[in-house]
């Protein structure tokens, strides 16, 4: 516009074509269309305004359009227009034209009719400015694959990113998941490594710290909570679907991934943090921030770093809560570990406290069971008082205490129950905690002299003593035919006698 107004200009000077031709480097044709605009409008009086841009695009642009063809997709705009209200892509399109309808144009043929017939409105957006200090925003994205290359196991990892909204300066981590324990680790590991701690953290809807996303009353994960209040700051996650509102640490996570981890080697997890830590101190504070203009690292340590809050004075715990079901077996299963909790409980959601030494489990408020915190998988603690009474007496009542008793019953009592443990087969545990029992039904004396008797007939069974007692056996006098039934059995022959007594 700004050519054509400078040639209407010296038309009106008095310039001729040939010389407007030469100095504005048109051709004389050109020059000669614009005469015949000018002078159709009224545009070459001298006492008349110049012609706005409005009014020369009007002349100009529009008179100078070619007719279009009319599109291949024009046949079947409104399906095409309803699908594209639809949200579905202009490929998905094209290949159902093509399969139902014959279609023979191309995808580009969809995106033209597209931009002309339904485009796409710009979304507004608005820069958020934050004091200093204020606030920190966090996020997981994608890592790099690392192959070990002590064990040679290949997993995939995660960048933890927290970047100070102000300075942009971030703190960044190469980890293995996204754990609850794994989260709160790598926020107690950002607040040492600024040493200091913002007044607000944004963050995503993630399942660490969000149990329940919503616009007005998220739900927030208690062990998240947890380290909030231990480190004085609030939480402020994002709306439902809406990253925008965490736009300094999205581009952080962008920027990490862009510019540290391609072409670099990583060994392990340590060698990657390790290299990530210096590249954050080095080539990432201290280049140009394209928005700021500024260092981050600079600005960070000249002034953001001393009005952050202060570090506690102690580490808050920070545990781990988790709900879990206490199964039958009277133990609840965290991280693949068992711990045991009292029986009338079974079937009950409890919350399970894991610290970094200790677990706590709670029902509801109530403290149940403490147990040193187990880390290896399949591994079992348990407190014997939570099992119900015939399991702790079974676990009780073993071998030895079976033996200890027995020596105090009598010494027939005990050569019965040495012999049921002598049995190279069975495992007669129960056999001989039946044979104790018995001395509460039937009394001491009574179950020595039945032992007694059943040792001297060679049959050192539960059934023989229980018998002897149920007839009351065991109060009639011995029998002394014998010699060999005086002894205790040996496992020798039932019926064996000796020469001497078969001769008597």
């Amino acid at each position: 516009m700004h050519e054509l107004r400078n040639i209407i200009h010296r038309l009106r000077q008095g310039d001729t074509s040939r010389e407007i031709a030469r100095t504005q480097r048109v051709s004389r044709d050109t020059v000669a269309k614009v005469r015949n605009h000018a002078l159709e409008a009224g545009w070459l009086d001298k006492q008349a305004p110049l012609p706005c841009d409005a009014d020369l695009a009007r002349r100009f642009t529009g008179q100078s359009q070619r007719p279009q063809n009319l599109s291949t997709v024009e046949a079947f705009r409104d399906l095409v227009l309803t699908w594209h209200g639809q949200g579905i892509r202009a490929t998905t399109m094209r290949a159902a034209l093509a399969r139902n309808h014959g279609f023979t144009g191309s995808v580009h043929a969809i995106y033209r009719f597209l931009e002309r017939n339904a485009p796409q409105a710009g979304n507004a957006t608005v820069i958020l400015d934050f004091e200093p200090a204020e606030m920190a925003q966090i996020d997981f994205g994608m890592g790099p694959p690392i192959t070990d290359r002590v064990s040679g196991e290949t997993f995939k990892t995660w960048f933890f990113v927290a970047t100070l909204a102000w300075s942009r300066h971030h703190y960044a981590e190469v980890v293995r998941d996204q754990s609850v324990a794994t989260w709160l680790a790598c926020h107690r590991h950002a607040f040492e490594f600024w040493g200091g701690v913002p007044r607000v953290c944004r963050i995503d809807n993630l399942k660490s710290a969000i149990t329940k996303a919503s616009y007005y009353e998220p739900q927030v994960q208690r062990s998240y909570a947890d380290l909030a209040l231990g480190y004085q700051f609030r939480i402020d996650p994002c709306p439902v679907a809406d990253p925008q509102k965490k736009g300094r640490v999205e581009s952080g996570v962008k920027f990490i991934k862009g510019s540290f981890a391609p072409l670099r080697e990583f060994h392990s997890i340590a060698h990657a943090n390790e290299q990530l830590r210096a590249w954050i101190l080095g080539e990432a504070g201290h280049r140009v921030h394209g928005t700021t203009r500024q260092q981050p690292l600079r600005m960070f340590n000249d002034f953001e770093k001393t009005l952050l809050q202060p570090l506690p004075a102690i580490a808050p715990e920070c545990p781990v809560w988790v709900k879990a079901k206490l199964h039958g077996n009277c133990h609840v299963q965290v991280n693949k570990c068992h711990y045991s909790a009292p029986y009338r409980l079974i079937g009950q959601e409890l919350w399970v406290e894991l610290a970094p030494r200790i677990v706590r489990i709670y029902r509801d408020h109530e403290l149940v069971a403490i147990h040193p915190r187990k880390f290896k998988p399949g591994e079992r603690s348990t407190t014997q008082d939570h099992l119900p009474p015939d399991a702790q007496a079974y676990f009780m009542r073993d071998p030895q205490w079976c033996l200890l008793q027995a020596r105090s019953i009598g010494p027939a009592c005990h050569a019965v129950i040495e012999s049921l443990f002598a049995n190279r087969v069975l495992d007669n545990l129960r056999a001989a905690q039946g044979v104790i029992g018995l001395g509460e039904s039937f009394g001491r004396v009574r179950l020595e002299a039945a032992c007694a008797r059943a040792v001297s007939f060679g049959v050192p069974k539960y059934f023989a003593v229980k018998k002897i007692l149920h007839d009351g056996l065991d109060r009639q006098e011995q029998p002394q035919p014998a010699s060999a039934l005086e002894a205790p059995y040996s496992g020798g022959a039932r019926f064996g006698r000796n020469a001497a007594d078969l001769l008597h």
